[in-house]
């Protein structure tokens, strides 16, 4: 996706996210933050460059001073009609300069700066070279819960990226499953969600019979059969907010066994949404889920974490897993989605985006979590 997302927030906005993050970078310590193009320059600015290549471009965010957006000469006009731009001082580099020299002047020579996750390696061994007696820490472990916290415009747009989510699979509800192939109900799933207003598709799984068992199967040429239990796991980015939700539909009538497994998953899915409150560490959410399933006797097939964080992307902190201690707090979004998978027989997965608010949580799904029989 090229050009910035559609956007709803103001420079204003902007220029709070960017106060928040410099505060927040003092707190942990550092001398400040240095963000390449990616979602946290998408969250922090309302930029976008139309293209990212070798030549560096990164926001600086450091305590006391104005943020400095530093950009390639010949991106400074996109740049400049960024949402955020009135936030902060573009500092523009021609070809034949040195783009670490000109970042170098604006840090601290002996800091320590919590950098982008998604920064090319060449741009920071380049700041390293030009300043040695500088570190550096990923933001996923400096500032984890940097966006993990969404305000009231940030809730309604992955509502509505719920929503149309939610429309994507009442509609492939009613399309044949029999005699196609998995690929073929992925681009129908693909093609709802752009329907209803994805400007981004990030994955759709359609796991059935036996390739429901591998939680990321994705899409391949198996024909689906009657008979067959399928994982539909889809989502993407809708006005520039994230959407996931995964159902398990069955063709035709299900075994008794088959009927017994999914209700554990939809048990198990309750038992997770029951455990959202403040305050609640998130690793509470993935044990009220995983003890269900584990009593059951399919603790052993339950293989991944119960949930991940959605914003700007579709995976972010926090996440619902065993030793996260991090305490839920109101506004905080992510995923709820259990599963059992059965070698080589089938797979069940039932997924709610889900926010914390201050009495529980909230669904952003609210498709029936019941097993739907398709044809």
């Amino acid at each position: 996706m090229t050009g910035s997302p559609p956007s709803p927030f103001t420079a204003a906005d902007h220029r709070a996210r960017m106060e928040r993050a410099t505060r927040a970078a003092a707190d942990a310590g550092l001398a400040g933050l240095l963000v390449a193009p990616g979602p946290d320059m998408v969250w922090l600015t309302g930029y976008t460059p139309t293209a990212v290549t070798e030549r560096l471009t990164v926001l600086v965010l450091t305590p006391g001073h104005d943020p400095v957006l530093v950009v390639p000469t010949l991106e400074a006009p996109d740049a400049e009609h960024a949402v955020g731009a009135s936030a902060l001082t573009l500092r523009d580099w021609t070809d034949g300069k040195d783009p670490y020299a000109v970042t170098a002047a604006l840090l601290d020579g002996a800091g320590r700066f919590g950098i982008s996750d998604n920064t090319w390696a060449m741009h920071l061994l380049g700041l390293q070279r030009t300043l040695p007696d500088t570190s550096y820490a990923s933001l996923t472990d400096a500032l984890p819960m940097l966006r993990a916290v969404k305000d009231a415009a940030e809730l309604e747009l992955l509502a509505a990226a719920g929503a149309a989510a939610d429309a994507t699979f009442e509609e492939i509800r009613k399309v044949p499953f029999a005699g196609r192939r998995e690929s073929d109900v992925g681009h129908d799933l693909a093609a709802l969600l752009r329907r209803f207003g994805h400007s981004q598709v990030d994955f759709t799984i359609v796991g059935s019979g036996p390739n429901g068992a591998n939680p990321h199967h994705e899409v391949g040429d198996r024909v689906i059969q009657d008979g067959d239990m399928v994982v539909l796991d889809f989502g993407g980015l809708k006005d520039g907010y994230g959407s996931d939700t995964t159902r398990t539909v069955h063709v035709g009538e299900p075994t008794p066994e088959e009927r017994r497994v999914h209700d554990i998953v939809r048990a198990a899915q309750e038992a997770g949404f029951a455990a959202v409150r403040p305050g609640v560490a998130c690793q509470e959410v993935d044990r009220a889920a995983r003890a269900v399933i584990t009593d059951a006797g399919y603790g052993a097939y339950f293989i991944h974490r119960t949930g991940h964080g959605i914003g700007v992307t579709t995976h972010e902190p926090p996440y619902m897993i065993e030793g996260e201690e991090q305490p839920l707090v109101p506004g905080m979004c992510f995923s709820v989605e259990p599963g059992i998978y059965l070698p080589g027989r089938f797979g069940v997965r039932i997924e709610d985006i889900v926010t914390v608010t201050e009495e529980g949580g909230r669904r952003f799904n609210n498709t029936t979590r019941e097993l739907v029989v398709v044809g």
